[in-house]
């Protein structure tokens, strides 16, 4: 995502405001937008969708009731809803681990609302939990796309979501790198037919249908793309589990002890 998309998004949204909601909560280690504003298609009534990871203080994980692990937030800020979730760090931690592809992108989404040097060290220690097996959330995130695309009432941004998701599979399975931006992604792969789509998505409206035979006309590409994931994962030399788990549960136990001294 370059800086001059960068820009637009903020060109829309209140970053003082959503900075401040994150501050609200426990002590964030960060908290980046994602959703249709990160992956390059928010139509003007798009939710914003605000996600991180805090640290919840040592003294409350080791008491008598056991804190919750999520902690979300559903307000309107500026007409536009917002939708912020964000998990304790020992969870986000576990889903890192878990070749969650949906969480790497949150932590390397460019859109940063809250970043400190726990978010840069979390980025570096990440790198080593990009492994083959993102394959099976990539693969099934996009089968689940497709199923909502053969139900009645399908639209342009469940179309949208079924290319993003093949595409930043492909890309992470032979680059190594998270990038969720589905323009940046088309740049590689040059589908006319993601242009006018998100032309479409970000002139209307979020929930805009598709027409008559759309998706059958679609569903080919889908098809190519879902075999070019399975060729990216049989070559892709990444390892298949992570490199850095010892590295991140020691972050982990350093930030929650730094907790007492606050």
């Amino acid at each position: 995502m370059d800086r001059k998309a960068q820009s637009e998004v903020w060109g829309t949204l209140d970053r003082a405001t959503l900075d401040r909601i994150v501050r609200e909560g426990p002590q964030p280690v960060f908290a980046t937008i994602s959703g249709a504003h990160l992956y390059g298609f928010a139509s003007p009534d798009s939710d914003v969708d605000l996600r991180g990871a805090f640290v919840t203080p040592a003294r409350d994980v080791l008491g008598l009731q056991p804190p919750s692990e999520t902690q979300s937030v559903e307000s309107s800020v500026g007409g536009i809803q917002l939708d912020f979730v964000a998990h304790d760090i020992r969870k986000f931690a576990r889903m890192m681990i878990q070749h969650n592809g949906y969480v790497l992108e949150q932590l390397y989404s460019p859109l940063v609302v809250f970043t400190g040097p726990d978010h840069e060290e979390l980025c570096k220690i990440g790198r080593g939990c990009v492994t083959r097996s993102v394959f099976r959330h990539y693969r099934g995130f996009a089968h689940g796309r497709r199923r909502l695309l053969s139900e009645p009432g399908a639209t342009v941004k469940h179309l949208l979501y079924a290319y993003r998701v093949y595409l930043s599979g492909i890309h992470t399975l032979r680059s190594g790198d998270i990038e969720a931006n589905v323009l940046v992604l088309n740049d590689e792969s040059r589908l006319s037919q993601i242009d006018d789509l998100v032309a479409r998505k970000k002139e209307g409206a979020e929930k805009m249908a598709l027409g008559d035979g759309e998706v059958e006309a679609h569903n080919k590409h889908l098809d190519a793309l879902e075999a070019q994931l399975e060729e990216a994962h049989q070559r892709s030399i990444l390892p298949e589990e992570p490199t850095s788990r010892r590295e991140l549960e020691d972050f982990v136990v350093r930030v929650r002890l730094k907790s007492l001294e606050t």
